[in-house]
């Protein structure tokens, strides 16, 4: 009788122990801090680069906007200071403007987004001083820069604000999804951590921006401006 008792507490407890071996609790560790997001270079150097078939690249340029419709990007030409894009109205392809030497730049426009530093202002708009406004970034192969001279909203304000009207050109653009990448012309675009990063790795050159702030990076990796609040 003592046996068969015994046998059976034997069985009842490796029975119990079974079930607690299959079940996991887990606990949030109130002291863990997420990284960082990555510096915009360090990001396009470490992602595999893919191209999304429904952003199939056309013959003059590849546009996208992210997944919270705050940013819209083209990966396109520009011949001194006209660019190929397909959400503004421009004089890219005046005859006027063929013999200017075409480059490749990326362009994007923000819905939201942080007004530009004092030291990231390139332009005194004609000598006013007026006018200079954030909520675009235009990377070249060389260089970059955040904001520019205007008067009124870009395309992206006026479908994508808060008040904007939700259809237009940008309303058709194709979405890039938080964490794809593409590549053309020796430029590449990420979509993490909230925004858009894009940058030319062989000149060190490269853009981040989101909602909250910008980062320009220049002059080979070694020159980094723009604001970007802590995580």
């Amino acid at each position: 009788m003592g046996g068969m008792r015994r046998t059976v507490l034997g069985i009842l407890a490796a029975c119990l122990l079974a079930l607690a071996t299959a079940c996991s609790v887990s606990t949030k560790d109130p002291d863990y801090v997420p990284p960082a997001p990555l510096p915009p270079l360090e990001q396009l150097k470490q992602v595999p680069v893919t191209q999304p078939s429904e952003l199939g690249s056309g013959e003059d340029l590849t546009a996208f906007v992210t997944e919270d419709r705050n940013i819209a990007c083209a990966m396109t030409s520009a011949r001194g200071d006209h660019l190929n894009l397909p959400y503004e109205a421009n004089n890219y392809d005046d005859s006027a403007n063929a013999k200017l030497a075409t480059v490749p730049v990326v362009h994007c426009e923000l819905a939201v987004y942080p007004a530009p530093q004092a030291r990231d202002v390139t332009d005194n708009c004609n000598g006013t001083g007026l006018g200079y406004l954030g909520g675009t970034v235009l990377l070249r192969p060389d260089k970059v820069a955040y904001g520019a001279c205007r008067s009124g909203v870009t395309e992206m304000e006026a479908e994508f604000a808060p008040k904007g009207s939700r259809t237009g050109p940008i309303a058709e653009l194709p979405v890039l999804s938080e964490g794809q990448n593409i590549e053309r012309n020796g430029l590449r675009c990420s979509t993490y951590n909230g925004g858009v990063a894009c940058g030319n790795l062989s000149a060190g050159v490269a853009f981040f921006v989101n909602r909250a702030g910008y980062l320009l990076v220049s002059k080979g990796g070694t020159v980094t401006s723009g604001k970007m609040p802590a995580s």
